[in-house]
């Protein structure tokens, strides 16, 4: 839930600051893309700190190395949320994001179904944020820009 409350906020905070003229927010789309950055930064890091244990837990038993896989995912994570921030690597670490959402979705449905989960880390409610996240994600692919800061 943490995630997503981040990307909401600073998303909004940046839809803010265009609104009361600051010039580099000239597009909704660089409020989004600092949202994203924001939100994949928090997911990133806690795959080294704080959940990492949970996180390893999250990989299907089918998979080879869980925290070899946590840790290389960490680090895509922080890489593509540093190139959301810079125009002309946003669309293409917007485009590995949103594959990982989808690769990694497994991940998200062997974790509701494991056990007694709070409701908003059921399938349900996982599967309703995954879907912002990538609607996020694409929307950031899809939006061509030609400003430096966009």
């Amino acid at each position: 839930m943490e995630p997503l409350v981040v990307l909401i906020a600073v998303s909004g905070l940046l839809l803010l600051a265009k609104a009361l003229g600051a010039g580099w927010a000239r597009r909704p789309t660089a409020a989004l893309r600092g949202g994203l950055a924001a939100m994949f930064t928090l997911t990133g890091a806690a795959h080294f700190v704080g959940m990492r244990e949970e996180i390893v837990a999250m990989v299907p038993s089918a998979l080879p190395a869980p925290g070899l896989l946590v840790t290389l995912t960490g680090i895509a994570e922080l890489a593509c949320a540093a190139g959301l921030l810079w125009s002309r690597t946003a669309r293409g670490s917007a485009a590995l994001l949103s594959a990982m959402l989808v690769l990694m979705f497994p991940a998200n449905v062997y974790a509701a179904a494991g056990g007694a989960v709070p409701w908003w880390d059921q399938l349900g409610p996982r599967t309703a944020v995954q879907c912002v996240f990538l609607a996020a994600t694409v929307t950031v692919v899809l939006r061509r820009g030609t400003s430096p800061v966009e």
